[in-house]
């Protein structure tokens, strides 16, 4: 049976061995505020700080990446001494479905999941918000990607108003307790929240509106919660500085640009399961001279 790593200093998960990528990943990272009050804000959701300037040479990368991330998922899947949760969170419109689909297009079904999050069922709102979510996080060798998260539940009933500011913060801290515990028992917990601009997202709706195809996705509610967009960015702000911890910490990925937010989760991806020191396993030895007649 494999055995669990013991968990070196989170700064050897989430890092790059380029300096200069490094230096791009931590500016979008909620402590580039240095000490003062972090806010959504003060991230351009246009900008593309990991494009390599041409939108078909990123587009290129990002397929070369998506291949590279395969033969990684292959590694990872066979040394079995770790688990990946990533989390894509962001508002409607922010583009989960699509990085899921170019990011892991090019990786086997048997070790990459997405777990799509809906409201609670009655049955999970009978239980502690976190219940649900144990139950879907990845075993090993195993990566596993969160369409929405846990961070829905300190979202929604904060902006609506359901949970109290002390039941808010009791969630925040459990929350960073429950992701401590995966990371200390050899989770891996990589965070991106996709930013996207007001402007953006209706564009984007009004989209899903005039395209017979993609009319199914809209919801009435999606305009009400538009209406909130101010709010649930107070709470996103809240979030963030909150649960940005060394044993998972969050991404902000500028994301008005597809092309870009698929090449910079890719990216970032990639330098994750690079840094993990993946190994197969040793097997059998009498295998070792054995010939199939």
């Amino acid at each position: 049976m494999p055995q669990t790593p013991t968990p070196p200093p989170y700064a050897a998960y989430f890092s790059a061995r380029d300096k200069t990528l490094a230096q791009r990943w931590a500016r979008c990272q909620p402590a580039a505020a240095q000490g003062r009050a972090f806010t959504l804000d003060a991230v351009d959701p246009d900008a593309k700080p990991f494009s390599l300037g041409d939108k078909a040479e990123d587009k290129a990368a990002v397929e070369a990446l998506a291949m590279e991330i395969d033969t990684l998922q292959n590694l990872f899947y066979a040394d079995k001494r770790y688990k990946l949760l990533v989390l894509l969170q962001g508002t409607d419109t922010a583009g989960k479905d699509g990085t899921i689909r170019s990011v892991f297009g090019r990786t086997s079904a048997l070790g990459v999941h997405a777990v799509g999050w809906k409201v609670p069922s009655e049955t999970e709102q009978a239980h502690d918000f976190l219940w649900r979510i144990h139950q879907q996080v990845p075993q090993a060798g195993d990566i596993t990607v969160f369409n929405r998260s846990h961070y829905e539940d300190v979202l929604v009933p904060v902006v609506n108003g359901s949970i109290t500011p002390q039941q808010h913060q009791q969630r925040l801290a459990h929350i960073n307790d429950f992701e401590r515990l995966l990371s200390e028992t050899g989770t891996v917990v990589l965070k991106f929240l996709l930013h996207v601009s007001p402007e953006e997202q209706r564009a984007r709706l009004q989209e899903r509106l005039d395209d017979p195809a993609k009319r199914w996705k809209f919801s009435l509610g999606d305009i009400e919660v538009r209406r909130q967009w101010a709010d649930y960015q107070r709470a996103y702000d809240q979030l963030l500085a909150a649960t940005h911890t060394p044993w998972a910490p969050w991404t902000i990925v500028p994301a008005n640009s597809k092309t870009h937010r698929n090449l910079m989760v890719a990216t970032l991806l990639r330098e994750v399961l690079r840094n993990l020191d993946l190994r197969y396993p040793g097997g059998d030895p009498q295998l070792k001279h054995l010939t199939v007649a």
